[in-house]
């Protein structure tokens, strides 16, 4: 009978460790870490199990010795902070909790943990809770459940300065606080109430000494709230809050701890409003991520109407705490109150086509009820709460665009008081810029400083260093490189443009534009134009070898030439720049065609420049390459920067977070590459790309600047050109080739915006593969998923309605057709942003090396210009650049726009790199995603150094590092950041 016994005893304690995960040792030294640990809350990593015991002193001792020796583990255990009298969940469905149980318990049969790919959420049996008082092995179902206490670790983010209204609004929060007005929580189970139909749900909980830590000035501060659950509850996988204060607060990761299968994490990262401006309660979600059909019972309602709340109802003018995401057209660029030279047309639509932005819900205009009002700076524009700049991000900023002020106020004072200062006089001006800086360039005498507002004194005083520029890169280590013809046609490659140059198929080229509108389609280049540069090719030996390269601007300025030269202070040509790749690798520029309107039959709109032969044809060679960077400067930041990476990307920005759940592993993937960009697109609609902005201002299109956007967006722009093995292919510069890593060759080998393009391209598609195929291993679950296929659908025929009905546009059908689409949004969203935008200081900042605007033709013999030309041609080309005003504000923008901020998050980086996703085959793949782009790094290093590379390597070259993964804050030519954050 006593062998009986024991036998019964010791199967139902085998149950029970089958069951039941290992919690936390009770050594005093492990006791004082968790202590630590629980006053700071840093622990915010998944930890290992600790295990130790303490045995309940009414088991009978021989028994427990038996159970011992047979099963080679203990019996009990329990959390260092939970009670003597509180008990443990079991935590059914969890891979980490059936790993720490496998190597606590190794006799234990190992039974393997299903893999995501048989999408089958494992459920572990539930074991009844056991406390000291009561010991069961095998509960009795029909027994009252047992209630126990769990901890909840809260971390809050400060802001680092608060103006006196938060500060007031945060002490009174604190009092408040004592009197009931508390932050509360409330746990929500996976499992479903059987009795309610609802999820299971745990006591109220307040945030605790919220009223005793309103002083702390920690970046961060840590408060715990405690939860009664009872063994019945599962495990939590949403958290609601309920924030009774009157100042918003930002919450950035809740950990909870007390269920057996160790810490569950649920990242935040979200600004919680108060309960008076938005009553609902907020709901988080933990890491784990979820497909729509395999969400836990218990939290299907929640993810659905969390999604509802985020779509809102597309009406009403939104708040700026709201966090509602919808489309709109562009019709918010022009202000039409002020005045018809400040109307725009309205872009998104039938009659002009463009990407949807997002929906504000302004009232319209008073005088044009199809425009939307304005919002001038400096009041903020809506974006949605969580989307708009953080503290340290927006210092950043605001920094620039007050050092952007003082660049435009001095410069119109300059202005003002000399006539002879509203140009530039000479190189040695410019040159000054970066020495003296403006306040010493001013010269203003003492009489007239007296007369200047206080402020202008002031900032004479102790603003010298805000106001100097940084020497730009390009003319770092050769002042004179943007005069070579080789720094040219090196920039077509390593510059901060370097996606338009294509091979040339057939010379001479051809226009497509209509020629009852816009005239002959034929070139004005002739084989006698360039022959004499091709190293004694033939252009057909040329062309045959692949040695003819081209940067066609003609179809996209030439409809647009006769209203921008009507403009005052602007003159522009289209342009095409033929190019010779010579045995070195490097390009060589041999001629170039300046094309106007085609007026009349007899008219002159076409005139070839080749390189010069003399005095007067350098001066004129100078002047036509000057024309080719100009507009080379307008479709960069009109069409390659602003709407391939920033317009095209908003549309797949809102759609994620309209149709795809937190939870949903697809979201969790894109996250990081959204950050920033619905508020940086808002700022740029108020302050650069808007009528009178910093872009019509500065760039040789003025106000038609963004319809020549939209005009390359309907005629050029197609997603699945988007990829960079695509584009390359599409622009001749790349052959299919499989036994290439990346499947190319290229056929400019020192191509650096290629070659170091591929291997990120390459990196980021075999992370993307990885991810796609752990959660989709085959199709049918791709075509099941409704939060992903309204998503893309969304993406498409909402936010990209005005060409949804092309064929081009991928299927989305396949896990590979979703790894190809993911990988180029993120390779738009990281390295293409990256590579177009943060060399535009260091390439542009020096504006004779590409000058935004031009204010000159070149003269002809025939002109009256053409005497002053060649009497002084260094005053005429000085003459053609932006004013002394215009290149100042244009130096203060890209300045701002080439600098990374404190915060930012680069590729292979992200916000809790363990814990963001729940699921440790991710994780691990994403470590090594992270590994390869170090490797990358090292690569690109070791390139640069390479001397056979003469595009990125030799005296006075810049070294191409516009993809180099990671950077410092600041202007620094290099750095991928994840998103498309400036």
């Amino acid at each position: 009978m006593l062998l009986i016994t024991s036998y019964h005893i010791v199967s139902s304690l085998y149950l029970y460790i089958n069951n039941t995960s290992p919690t936390i040792e009770s050594s005093k030294k492990e006791k004082k870490n968790e202590e630590d640990s629980s006053a700071c809350f840093s622990h915010l990593q998944p930890k290992k199990p600790r295990t130790l015991i303490r045995e309940t002193e009414d088991l009978n001792s021989k028994t427990m010795a038996l159970a011992k020796e047979m099963m080679g583990c203990s019996l009990i255990e329990r959390s260092s902070f939970v009670s003597s009298s509180k008990v443990f969940l079991n935590c059914s469905g969890n891979a980490t909790c059936f790993r720490q149980r496998q190597n606590r318990f190794p006799l234990v049969k190992h039974v393997p943990f299903p893999s995501v790919h048989s999408r089958k959420v494992f459920k572990a049996p539930v074991v009844a809770a056991i406390s000291e008082d009561l010991i069961k092995a095998v509960p009795n179902q029909k027994e009252k459940p047992v209630e126990f206490k769990v901890r909840a670790s809260v971390t809050i983010r400060n802001k680092n300065k608060e103006d006196f209204k938060e500060t007031l609004a945060k002490h009174f929060d604190a009092f408040a606080d004592m009197f009931g007005r508390h932050v509360v929580l409330e746990l929500i189970s996976n499992e479903q109430d059987p009795k309610s139909n609802g999820p299971k749900k745990s006591s109220e909980a307040v945030l605790k000494d919220w009223s005793k830590k309103a002083n702390v000035k920690a970046e961060r501060v840590y408060y715990t709230a405690e939860f009664t659950v009872d063994s019945e509850f599962g495990i939590p996988g949403a958290i609601t809050v309920k924030n009774k204060h009157h100042q918003e607060f930002f919450l950035e990761s809740i950990t909870i701890e007390g269920f057996a299968c160790g810490p569950l994490h649920f990242p935040c990262n979200s600004w919680v409003q108060s309960s008076k401006n938005h009553s609902a309660k907020r709901i988080f979600f933990s890491n784990q991520p979820y497909l729509p059909n395999e969400a836990p019972n218990g939290l299907r309602a929640l993810r659905e109407k969390e999604l509802r709340d985020l779509r809102g109802n597309g009406r009403g003018v939104r708040k700026l705490s709201d966090r509602v995401y919808d489309f709109d057209v562009y019709n918010d660029l022009g202000n039409p109150d002020r005045g018809i030279d400040f109307a725009r047309p309205m872009l998104g639509g039938n009659k002009i086509p463009y990407p949807r932005r997002c929906r504000t819900g302004r009232l319209p205009s008073e005088t044009d009820m199809s425009a939307e009002s304005r919002v001038e700076k400096p009041l903020p524009m809506y974006v949605p709460r969580d989307e708009q700049f953080e503290e340290s991000k927006r210092n950043t900023f605001s920094a620039g665009r007050f050092r952007a002020v003082l660049h435009n106020l001095l410069p119109l004072l300059k202005a003002s008081i000399s006539v002879h200062n509203r140009d530039i006089n000479s190189f040695a001006d410019i040159d000054d810029l970066y020495k003296e800086g403006l306040l010493l360039k001013l010269g203003l005498q003492q009489e007239t400083v007296k007369k200047l507002p206080k402020m202008v004194t002031k900032l004479q005083e102790s603003s010298e260093g805000l106001l100097k520029y940084e020497t730009p890169k390009v003319v770092s280590k050769d002042k004179f490189a943007w005069l070579r013809d080789d720094e040219f046609g090196r920039q077509a490659l390593a510059g901060v443009n370097p996606v338009n140059i294509e091979r040339l198929t057939s010379f001479p080229p051809v226009s497509r534009l209509d020629p009852e509108i816009y005239g002959p389609q034929e070139s004005a280049l002739k084989e006698e134009h360039i022959v004499g540069q091709l190293n004694g090719m033939t252009v057909q030996q040329a062309l045959d070898e692949n040695k003819l390269f081209i940067v066609d601007y003609h179809d996209i300025y030439l409809p647009f030439l006769d209203r921008i030269n009507a403009l005052d202070g602007r003159k522009s040509y289209a342009t095409r720049t033929i190019f010779f790749l010579t045995p070195t690798g490097t390009l060589k520029p041999v001629a170039i065609e300046l094309s106007l309107p085609h007026t009349t039959p007899q008219s002159r709109a076409k005139h070839v420049v080749t390189p010069p032969v003399d005095a007067t044809t350098n001066w004129i060679w100078q002047l036509a390459k000057a024309h080719v960077c100009s507009n080379d400067a307008g479709v960069h930041q009109l069409v390659n920067h602003w709407l391939r990476t920033h317009a095209c990307m908003e549309p797949f920005i809102l759609a994620a977070h309209r149709q795809m759940s937190v939870m949903h592993p697809i979201f969790k993937l894109l996250d990081p590459h959204m950050r920033y960009t619905l508020e940086i697109n808002a700022l740029a609609r108020q302050n650069l790309i808007n009528a009178g902005g910093v872009i019509e201002d500065c760039f040789t299109p003025g106000r038609y600047c963004m319809e020549i956007s939209a005009a390359a967006y309907r005629s050029h722009w197609r997603f699945d050109q988007e990829n960079l093995p695509a584009d390359l292919i599409r622009r001749g510069i790349a052959v299919p080739d499989p036994t290439q890593p990346h499947g190319l060759k290229l056929l400019i080998e020192d191509y650096p915006y290629a070659t170091d393009g591929l291997l990120i391209w390459n990196a980021l598609e075999n992370w993307v593969r990885t991810y796609v195929n752990h959660y989709y291993p085959n199709s049918s679950l791709i075509c099941s998923d409704r939060e992903l296929q309204n998503w893309y659908y969304e993406s498409v025929h909402i936010g990209h309605a005005d060409l949804s009905k092309e064929s081009w546009w991928p299927s989305l059908k396949t896990p590979e057709d979703l790894v190809s689409i993911l990988t180029t949004l993120i390779w738009l969203a990281s390295a293409q942003h990256a590579a177009l935008n943060f060399g535009q200081y260091p390439y542009g900042g020096y504006v004779p090396n590409r000058p935004p605007l031009m204010r000159r033709l070149i003269p002809d013999e025939n002109d009256p210009e053409y005497v002053n030309f060649l009497a002084d041609p260094q005053k005429y080309f000085l003459l053609a650049l932006p004013s002394l005003l215009q290149a100042t504000k244009f130096m203060a923008v890209v300045d701002n726009l080439s600098t990374h901020s404190p915060d930012e998050e680069y590729l292979g980086e992200r916000q809790h790199p363990s814990i963001w996703s729940g699921d440790a085959e991710i994780i691990e793949a994403f470590y090594g995603f992270s590994a390869e782009i170090r490797r990358i790094e090292k690569e690109i290093e070791r390139r640069n150094a390479d001397p056979s590379l003469k595009n990125r390597c030799g005296a006075g070259v810049l070294p191409y590092e516009l993809l180099a993964p990671s950077s410092d804050p600041g202007v620094t030519c290099r750095g991928v950041p994840n998103s498309v954050s400036i």
